[in-house]
């Protein structure tokens, strides 16, 4: 992963330019960065202090996690995906699919119109992540959501022995890594953000 970071007042262009992606894939991104706009003036999706910098604070914060995605994952859990950050990105920027869990039935009405209007290969499961059955995913992500300690508990009937976690976090990460329980026995590595200094992308996965 390149040590480069974008400043919050980084173009759209640059930042396509960083990604490398189709024209297919702007299109849908756009799509996407329009529709968080206009569901924005109904419901809370994200700070809205945060539009004027949307593809910096939203699109490529999101976006920073596909180096780190295993080559072999062909599935990918959002939990608490709220607008679809990161899942949405994820899967406009992968094509892989993504399983949004979200209980928010707005936030849901919001993901449901975006992938529709996207195309992207998306799963919505309205409800609690902790109430669903194993569903194998190969990845399970979040983003501003809960503390290490409980994102593991929320998450621990999806385990299996070759899930990974990938996890956006922020300063308080070395206290949140300090807290983990004995029980969570994953090798742990922390990469720094791209788009803010004071935030870490941490991955879990098997020592082996």
């Amino acid at each position: 992963m390149s040590d480069r970071f974008f400043p919050p007042d980084t173009s759209r262009e640059d930042i396509c330019a960083y990604l490398d992606v189709s024209r297919e894939t702007q299109d849908q991104l756009d799509i996407y960065v329009q529709l968080l706009c206009k569901w924005q003036q109904r419901i809370n999706l994200v700070s809205s202090s945060t539009l004027p910098q949307i593809w910096q604070r939203h699109v490529l914060d999101s976006a920073q996690l596909v180096p780190y995605l295993p080559q072999t994952a062909k599935t990918i859990m959002d939990i608490g995906a709220g607008a679809g950050l990161p899942g949405l990105v994820l899967a406009i920027v992968t094509k892989k699919q993504v399983h949004l869990v979200e209980s928010d039935s707005k936030k849901v009405a919001f993901m449901r119109t975006a992938i529709a209007e996207t195309g992207v290969d998306a799963v919505i499961h309205h409800g609690r992540v902790e109430e669903l059955a194993c569903l194998h995913m190969d990845v399970i992500t979040a983003r501003a959501l809960a503390p290490l300690v409980k994102l593991f508990e929320l998450t621990a009937r999806q385990h299996h022995d070759a899930l990974e976690y990938l996890f956006l976090k922020g300063r308080a990460v070395k206290q949140e890594l300090t807290a983990l329980p004995s029980s969570v026995t994953l090798a742990a590595q922390s990469y720094p953000s791209i788009t803010d200094e004071d935030a870490v992308i941490v991955h879990f996965g098997n020592k082996n």
